[in-house]
């Protein structure tokens, strides 16, 4: 409700302001008017011709006063998106730290107990792994946010080594699944290549290999069922290929699928259930996608209804 008031406020404000300087204009414009009969009817009664000196300074000044209003108010309409636009990325940037400070806190107190109790306890070798193995859990955790924060900002200011090879996406995509079969263990993958063909392109691979990651991570992430499964396949069409990325998870509201790509934008902050992430990881991949120049679409039936990913590359045989 606050968001809503604060929004609205500005609206009213440029409503309020064009209203009061087009009424300016046309009040002007009346007394000018006017002003310019009283002063007509003087000159006649002393002879004076009028045409000489009233009507082309008239139209020309009603002119000159027409464009500088309109000048005027592209000025305000440009302050206002402005306005609304830096608002939106402050609420946007706000949320960020807010969430991602939780999402560094959460490993980090994990650590410290997970710590505190093999000093203060004397644990069995089984209780001892199985903490080992929760404290590499939350060190993993923190080390893919630090790393997807790092990575963005070398994508964005292009401070990053383009090393771009022609190869089989198809490969890429298998390799890139067995050798992190250990981070999917519990995630049904399959790949489908329909027309058996393979897809030869010219890619970056590890930052074709970061979107492969994020894009997994996120359907796992976002995911409530027993077994999170993703689905991919290979569509070739007439100039372009498309690779699918289907997922079992919770799903994208209709109305987010193109906010979700956004910088810092987290979906189901609207919603009843709590945002999840740094709102970081679409992003990177929407970029990547672009250095490769291509794009990622989202689809999606609903909350519940999982998820459709599309890497859409140019492509020709």
């Amino acid at each position: 409700m606050n968001r809503s008031k604060l929004f609205i406020q500005p609206i009213l404000i440029f409503i309020f302001s064009v209203v009061a300087l087009a009424l300016s204009l046309i009040l002007y414009i009346h007394w000018y008017m006017e002003a310019s009969k009283g002063l007509k009817s003087v000159m006649l009664r002393f002879n004076l011709d009028p045409s000489q000196v009233l009507e082309s300074q008239t139209w020309v000044v009603i002119m000159v006063l027409s464009i500088l209003v309109g000048m005027i108010l592209m000025g305000i309409l440009m302050i206002f998106v402005y306005t609304q636009k830096t608002a939106q990325l402050y609420r946007l940037q706000h949320n960020f730290i807010n969430n991602f400070t939780h999402e560094l806190k959460s490993p980090v107190t994990s650590l410290k107990l997970y710590l505190e109790t093999f000093l203060k306890h004397e644990l069995s070798r089984e209780d001892r792994l199985k903490y080992i193995r929760y404290m590499i859990q939350d060190v993993n955790q923190l080390s893919d946010n630090i790393s997807r924060i790092l990575n963005l900002a070398r994508i964005e200011s292009r401070n990053y080594k383009e090393n771009f090879s022609i190869a089989d996406i198809n490969e890429v995509v298998k390799r890139f699944v067995k050798n992190n079969n250990h981070l999917f263990q519990n995630c049904e993958i399959n790949i489908h290549n329909p027309s058996g063909r393979s897809f030869s392109y010219r890619i970056d691979l590890s930052l074709f290999e970061m979107l492969l990651m994020n894009l997994f991570t996120n359907a796992i992430k976002y995911n409530e069922s027993d077994k999170p499964k993703i689905d991919i396949t290979f569509e070739p069409k007439k100039r372009e290929l498309h690779i699918h990325f289907e997922d079992n998870g919770i799903g994208i509201d209709k109305n987010e699928t193109k906010k979700i790509f956004r910088k810092f934008y987290q979906a189901g902050r609207s919603e009843n259930m709590s945002a999840k992430g740094s709102g970081l990881g679409l992003h990177l991949v929407q970029n990547i996608a672009r250095i490769h120049k291509g794009k990622v679409i989202a689809e999606s039936k609903g909350i519940g209804e999982g998820s459709v990913f599309t890497l859409i590359l140019p492509y020709r045989p």
